[in-house]
């Protein structure tokens, strides 16, 4: 069973292929309640949302349900939601407790799992033992803002499982990070459809073609033992030719002051993130501060030195984080195996995808926004349902990306489908999402073209 980094794969780099049958069988989506969503870590929830001690977060997913809580100022326990009674759910959603009480038969339980009350216990006789009356732990621990559970009792590390990747992040320092959105819907697709829809961008040109008049979107991608990262890289597509790897971008047209403008006003107006309003602000006065005919590289230093001073006025201070580590890190990653964050200075875009059940074609599919901002200024922020055709609420991109993911499905259980045919270069994160994914279910996954 893989469960540490083992770097980059270069076998993933020939071309590769791989099957349907994840996508579309009962059969191998119920054996991932076994095999896979035990053994792996998954995030519950932020942090600052059980903030106070006796907040609490349930989270499920397939046939378990663990209930996340604040059981000290500075301790968090998970548990299985389960009354060690009859088995009734004792919680739904979030809230604020001083106990757990067992709405089935008043049985009641504290903060650290362990039974404060069973009705009526002396009809057992003395046969009660706390041992078994306390709620059973599920393994807890914290990175990047997030609560962390993982039900396997002999699990590595949170930090053990995150690697490389953690280390790659840490400086973005996203525990500063709090909800701007979040929202989620029902889809009709399998989870990893859905997840894997927002780890590569190789499929810009074809679901977002309008993006296309502001920037190059031809991408790198890296394996990182479970996990993976990708970002842009400048080159000439005529030529063929690789230049380098780069996060921030000027854009299309001879004058960056412009095309940067445009640029970032089109994806706050499209995408509602991966980007700021202090960021497309500066971004909005270039022109008029900048010279025509300045090169790229000075307008984007102007401007993200401009942004930078804006954003500390107010009380947000961005991370030092240098210009080579950014282009290392790329625009976006996927720990595996559902959570795919897309990166900047103070900002994440992220997503998480989970079964339905053991329905294959159905996913619960979530999506949020991370931004700093200034201490007490934050805002108070829930999960809102919106359907997946809602372009209101999820913007016009996110809509695009969901047109996608109900006919993947439905094509993937076509039999004229011969399985998938990832690009080596630009989804690597696929297919070595597909790779891991194999290893934890015990099958054959990607094999050579």
């Amino acid at each position: 069973m893989p469960q540490s980094a083992d770097g980059l794969d270069e076998a993933l780099s020939q071309p590769v292929t791989y099957g349907a049958e994840p996508f579309v069988s009962e059969a191998y989506a119920r054996a991932e309640g076994d095999k896979l969503w035990p053994k792996v870590w998954q995030h519950a929830c932020r942090v600052e949302e059980i903030a106070e001690v006796g907040d609490y977060v349930t989270y499920d997913i397939m046939d378990d349900t663990i209930l996340i809580v604040r059981s000290g100022p500075e301790e968090i326990r998970a548990f299985y939601n389960v009354c060690a009674h009859r088995g009734r759910r004792l919680v739904d959603g979030c809230g604020h407790v001083t106990h757990f009480h067992c709405r089935y038969h008043a049985w009641q339980y504290d903060l650290t799992g362990e039974n404060i009350r069973v009705l009526d216990k002396e009809d057992w006789g003395g046969r009660l033992q706390s041992e078994r009356l306390r709620l059973q732990p599920v393994r807890v621990d914290t990175w990047g803002g997030w609560v962390w559970v993982n039900m396997d009792p002999d699990c590595v590390p949170l930090r053990q499982y995150l690697e490389p990747l953690a280390g790659m992040l840490d400086p973005f320092e996203m525990d500063k990070m709090r909800y701007r959105w979040r929202q989620w819907c029902y889809f009709d697709c399998n989870w990893k459809v859905a997840i894997e829809a927002f780890i590569e961008a190789y499929h810009v040109e074809g679901t977002h073609p309008q993006l296309l008049k502001y920037a190059e979107f031809y991408t790198w991608s890296e394996a990182d033992g479970l996990h993976s990262h990708k970002g842009f890289e400048e080159r000439n597509r005529s030529l063929q030719t690789q230049e380098s790897k780069t996060y921030f971008r000027a854009g299309r047209g001879d004058d960056p002051r412009v095309s940067i403008a445009r640029m970032q006003e089109e994806i706050y107006r499209t995408v509602n993130a991966t980007t700021t309003e202090t960021i497309v602000n500066a971004a909005a006065r270039l022109a008029e501060e900048l010279p025509q005919g300045t090169p790229a590289g000075e307008v984007t230093r102007h401007w993200l030195e401009s942004a930078r001073r804006d954003d500390a006025a107010r009380g947000v201070i961005w991370p030092s984080i240098s210009p080579a580590h950014l282009a290392k890190c790329g625009n976006s990653c996927h720990i595996f195996p559902n959570l795919s964050i897309g990166i900047g200075l103070t900002f994440a875009l992220c997503y998480r995808a989970r079964p339905h059940g053991p329905d294959p074609n159905r996913c619960i599919f979530e999506a949020y926004v991370l931004e700093r901002f200034p201490s007490g200024q934050e805002p108070k922020t829930e999960w809102v349902y919106a359907e997946p055709t809602d372009v209101e609420k999820w913007r016009s991109v996110l809509v695009q990306d969901f047109a996608n993911m109900s006919e993947v499905q439905r094509g993937m259980r076509s039999r004229g489908f011969q399985g998938a045919l990832p690009n080596p270069k630009q989804e690597r994160t696929v297919s070595n999402f597909q790779r891991n994914l194999a290893k934890y279910m015990g099958v054959a996954g990607v094999s050579p073209l």
